[in-house]
């Protein structure tokens, strides 16, 4: 422990260390907890600026204080998105590990396709769903 059971005078003072333990123990636990989020925005298309802006998104999710998970930066790393039997694969993974995320996050104005099977999943098992427009401010479901 970092914080010392005697004053400045070197007397015991056991209230004010046990003060300090429990504030020091409690910013602890805040800098190691973090949930993991599901991050659901647009690849195919423009698959480049696609790419940027759930980077973007994943950065985001990070300095709020969130592990991202984007499946869609992590599985066309091996798998062939133009494949539709590997798109669909890499879609299936990504639901599937989409059950240890907290909360699924909607990025952009744009529901694609894929997103739309992530965003039905997600419904089907309560998951909050909480939608970000491209500046990340949290707005209602898009219609």
């Amino acid at each position: 422990m970092s914080i010392n059971k005697f004053n400045a005078e070197r007397y015991h003072d056991p209230t004010a260390y046990e003060a300090l333990s429990t504030i020091e123990q409690e910013e602890r636990e805040q800098r190691t907890f973090r949930p993991i989020v599901f991050i659901c925005s647009p690849f195919a298309g423009d698959i480049e600026n696609n790419v940027k802006a759930a980077r973007r998104y994943c950065r985001f999710a990070v300095e709020t204080g969130f592990i991202p998970f984007a499946p869609h930066l992590l599985f066309p790393q091996f798998l062939d998105d133009t494949d539709p039997k590997e798109r669909e694969l890499g879609l299936f993974f990504g639901i599937a590990l989409m059950s240890k995320c907290a909360e699924v996050w909607v990025f952009g104005e744009t529901v694609s396709v894929g997103m739309a099977k992530e965003i039905e999943k997600a419904e089907k098992r309560g998951m909050r769903i909480r939608w970000f427009n491209s500046k990340y401010e949290e707005v209602k479901q898009y219609e």
